[in-house]
C-alpha cells in the first residue's frame, strides 16, 4: 500500500513478515534512546531478540505490525493490537530518528485508525509517557482525548472513538 505524508513523502507500507527480524533490529538501532523508552515504556537501550521475535510473529488478525518504507529505508513501524473482543485496539508507533518531522507519525496513526476501524474496533488507544509530548500533541490533533493512567502518574492513556 502507498501512503503520502502531509510533507509529500511517499511511503510504501506492508505488514511485517516472519523474516523481518534483521530489518527490525537494524531499524531500532536507529531509533533514539528516548523514543525506545517511549515505545516500550521501559529503559531499554536496545530491542532484544525476544522482542523482535514477538513483533515478527504476529497473527495478522488480533495483532498487526505495519512497516513503512521511504524508498528502500525502513522509516517507521506501527503496531495495532486488538483486545479479545476486537472492539478496542492499542497502537504503538516508532519513527526512525532521521525520518522525524516529515509527517510519518501522523500518517501511520491515520493508517492504524483506519485499519482498526475496518477490522471492527470501536476505540483506538495508546499508552504514552507524559514526557512524550510530541506524540501526545499529534494524538491530540488527531482527535484523541488524554486521561491519566490509573496507577501510574508517569503515564497517560490517549483514546479515540472510531465509530
Amino acid at each position: 500500500m502507498s501512503l503520502v505524508t502531509l510533507s509529500g513523502l511517499s511511503l510504501s507500507v506492508r505488514p511485517v513478515r516472519a523474516d523481518d527480524g534483521p530489518l527490525l533490529k537494524a531499524f531500532y538501532a536507529r531509533v533514539t534512546t528516548d523514543d525506545l523508552r517511549f515505545r516500550f515504556l521501559s529503559g531499554v537501550n536496545q530491542v532484544s531478540d525476544d522482542q523482535i521475535m514477538l513483533m515478527t510473529n504476529v497473527d495478522h488478525k488480533q495483532t498487526e505490525d505495519f512497516l513503512a518504507f521511504a524508498g528502500d529505508e525502513l522509516a517507521a513501524t506501527a503496531m495495532v493490537a486488538k483486545d479479545p473482543s476486537g472492539e478496542r485496539a492499542e497502537v504503538a508507533i516508532s519513527v526512525r530518528a532521521d525520518f522525524k518531522q516529515k509527517g510519518i507519525g501522523w500518517t501511520l496513526l491515520d493508517h492504524a485508525a483506519q485499519y482498526a476501524k475496518a477490522s471492527g474496533a470501536k476505540t483506538l488507544e495508546a499508552v504514552e509517557s507524559r514526557q512524550n509530548q510530541p506524540a501526545i500533541s499529534v494524538e491530540r490533533d488527531f482527535g484523541f482525548s488524554i486521561k491519566p493512567y490509573d496507577g501510574d502518574s508517569t503515564l497517560v492513556i490517549v483514546t479515540k472513538q472510531l465509530s
